[in-house]
């Protein structure tokens, strides 16, 4: 076999990795959109399918991780083709953990269409939510053009998601202090606003690796973070 052959393949099976991942991608923001729009709408028949959809997001995160295995044991890449298979594995990742969470947003909705409605409360999840999806768009399109400079952006804006989810994490305590009435519900809607801040995250994770990916090195500086209880071991909190 040619050394040129071997390196077509190689291409290839890059190229068909990077392809999986776009179309995983573009599964998790559909999941993201439906399972806002369910909770916004009171569609539980929506929310049903976005729990089912999941597995669908799951399957393919464990295909491209079964094809990057193969690439590593079989194809002994180069250090900057390494840095792409690792780099979709990453993402690969992140994107899973964004699909869990526009998941537990569906069951979440699932619960409170029998509980009572906190006013004010929906118009900040949608600007959260549509803040967050706007960040995976970009940087998805980071990772397709290797902009070093939009993943930079992308990175930069989790503060902001930190600082909307800071203030709906007050105003849903005000409430519950105001009314006992209202704890049960503010409680899924502080979870629901956590794993949209989660989402956040996950996709400023992204934003790294694309970093990583395009200069070879992490961002060695720590982002700024505004998250109330960043402490509190988020993926276990929302991970309901």
């Amino acid at each position: 076999m040619s050394t040129q052959h071997i390196v077509s393949a190689f291409d290839r099976d890059l190229e068909g990795a990077q392809a999986m991942v776009l179309k995983m991608a573009g599964l998790v923001e559909n999941a993201m959109s439906q399972a806002a729009q369910a909770f916004e709408t009171n569609d539980l028949e929506l929310a049903h399918k976005v729990r089912g959809n999941d597995k669908v997001i799951d399957r393919l995160d464990e295909d491209i991780k079964t094809n990057c295995a193969r690439i590593l044991a079989t194809r002994s890449p180069n250090a900057s083709d390494l840095r792409t298979v690792l780099a979709v594995m990453s993402i690969s990742s992140n994107l899973e953990r964004c699909g869990d969470y526009a998941k537990n947003i569906a069951k979440r909705t699932t619960v409170l269409a029998e509980t009572r409605q906190i006013d004010g409360v929906p118009a900040a999840l949608r600007h959260m939510q549509s803040a967050v999806a706007s960040m995976l768009q970009d940087v998805l399109d980071a990772f397709i053009k290797r902009d070093v400079d939009l993943a930079e952006n992308v990175r930069a804006r989790d503060y902001e998601v930190d600082e909307m989810y800071n203030t709906l994490f007050r105003s849903l305590l005000t409430h519950m202090m105001e009314d006992t009435h209202n704890i049960t519900a503010c409680m899924h809607l502080h979870f629901i606003s956590k794993n949209i801040e989660r989402m956040g995250d996950h996709t400023t994770s992204i934003a790294e690796q694309v970093i990583y990916l395009v200069t070879g090195e992490m961002p060695d500086d720590d982002r700024q973070k505004s998250d109330l209880i960043s402490q509190s071991k988020p993926d276990e909190l929302s991970r309901t």
